[in-house]
């Protein structure tokens, strides 16, 4: 009995340690599966310089209409809004007062002349008597002063008539350039002066050309100038590079300039005209630490694509990145020492290196670190540790589907919608009357009754 017993302790002792390595085998096992990952070829191309900045649109003249003379304003000859050409006449001001003051000037005229003629005549027979010592040397010199001095209130005469003729002139106030008309700032019937507040009439803006106003930051600026010498970024053909000189910029042709302008609309649409930078500032701006910079845009039709004073986006399109080495941002992990990917080498681990490079749209553009045709990885970073093993899932990262990608988005912005289609359903709106109003409140207010006097669920289990 003694010795079954012993037997059986030694079959369940076994059992135990047989157990016990089997479990630890399997959980050695289990801490050396590899885990899995997404992971992206580097790839090495050329990189358009598609980066966005905020702008502003303006006019290229805005000019305040005043008034040059005071009276009573008659009439307004034009729709405020609309487009006019240059000479349109946009008011009237009572012109009785300057008709009659014309009309006086015309008459002093006509006295100066009639006197100018007397004196004349006078001034030849003392010529003719000095001759034949008639009369005095005196009396020869009063002729003579009297006829010169005729002669200027001539002239003073005829200036006054201009004078007249100019203010009633006034009285008509026409577009000094072809434009946009503002809102009128007085009413017909008011009493205006030119000296005073009342002297402003409206304002215009003129929209072809049209100016967009936007800012580079002086990272990018220093960038760009510091890889067009290096070689690294170009700025289209040979040729067309070196019209980057301002005095020779001007002359270039929107389109075959080797930097020109797109502005992406609200409705994310691109605007048909390109634009060429006329301006940037020789200094930066210290607050900001950003360079202004100008373009000018054509509006031929003088549509109202772009307003003055609406807030777009443009694009430098014409330089280029050679040889750019391109990661997805997802594949950046950012710690205190600076950026960082995981680069999975040749025994499926994954190696942590620093790099340098800089962001654009949804890529890093890897200046210092990373080289064409390495594998990174490309999501949850943060659960890996150097060393790793793991298994990677390649997935697709070209520059294509990037640039595909973004121009999608850009096309589903803002719905689709545009200013036309919010200008046709405010025509086509109808106000409702009082008694559809009532009838609606009264029934959603009947539907939101019950539900505010439903009692509270209490949650399960509590």
């Amino acid at each position: 009995m003694k010795n079954v017993s012993s037997s059986l302790l030694g079959v369940l002792l076994l059992a135990g340690v047989l157990t016990v390595s089997g479990c630890k085998d399997k959980a050695s096992s289990s801490a050396q599966a590899p885990a899995t990952v997404n992971a992206v070829k580097v790839i090495k191309t050329d990189l358009p310089w598609d980066i966005e900045y905020p702008a502003q649109v303006a006019g290229s003249l805005q000019v305040n209409i005043r008034a040059q003379v005071g009276g009573i304003l008659e009439s307004r000859l034009f729709n405020e809004g609309e487009y006019v050409k240059e000479g349109t006449q946009l008011f009237q001001i009572d012109d009785k007062e300057y008709k009659a003051a014309l009309a006086k000037a015309k008459g002093a005229l006509a006295q100066a002349q009639a006197q100018e003629r007397s004196t004349r005549r006078e001034y030849n027979r003392m010529k003719t008597l000095r001759a034949d010592n008639a009369v005095s040397q005196k009396n020869y010199d009063d002729a003579l002063s009297a006829y010169e001095a005729a002669q200027a209130d001539v002239q003073v005469a005829e200036a006054e008539v201009r004078n007249a003729e100019i203010n009633l002139g006034y009285t008509k106030v026409t577009a000094p350039i072809s434009g946009i008309t503002g809102r009128e700032a007085q009413s017909v019937g008011s009493l205006i002066s030119p000296s005073g507040e009342t002297g402003l009439l409206t304002t215009m803006v003129q929209i072809d050309p049209l100016w967009v106003n936007f800012s580079m930051p002086g990272r990018q600026f220093e960038k760009l100038a510091s890889g067009y010498v290096s070689g690294q970024i170009v700025l289209g053909d040979e040729e067309s590079a070196k019209a980057i000189d301002p005095k020779v910029y001007r002359e270039v042709e929107p389109g075959k300039a080797p930097i020109y302008v797109e502005v992406v609309m609200n409705n994310g649409k691109i605007y048909p005209e390109k634009g060429k930078i006329v301006f940037f500032d020789s200094s930066e701006n210290t607050q900001t630490s950003s360079l202004s910079m100008k373009a000018q845009f054509a509006n031929p039709k003088n549509s109202r694509l772009l307003m003055p004073g609406q807030f777009v986006r443009v694009r430098l399109v014409g330089a280029t990145y050679k040889d750019a080495v391109l990661i997805p941002s997802s594949a950046v992990l950012n710690t205190p020492n600076g950026m960082m990917v995981y680069v999975i080498d040749d025994n499926n681990a994954v190696v942590a290196r620093p790099v340098q490079g800089e962001l654009q749209d949804n890529m890093y553009i890897i200046t210092e670190g990373l080289k064409g045709g390495e594998t990174v990885v490309s999501g949850g970073l943060i659960k890996l540790k150097p060393g790793m093993q793991v298994k990677a899932t390649m997935k697709d990262f070209s520059l294509s589907k990037e640039l595909g990608a973004k121009e999608e988005t850009q096309a589903l912005s803002q719905d689709g919608r545009s200013n036309a289609t919010l200008e046709e359903k405010i025509a086509a709106a109808e106000a409702p009357d009082a008694q559809s109003v009532e009838k609606a409140a009264s029934e959603q207010k009947s539907q939101d009754k019950p539900a505010a006097e439903q009692p509270a669920q209490t949650p399960a289990g509590k």
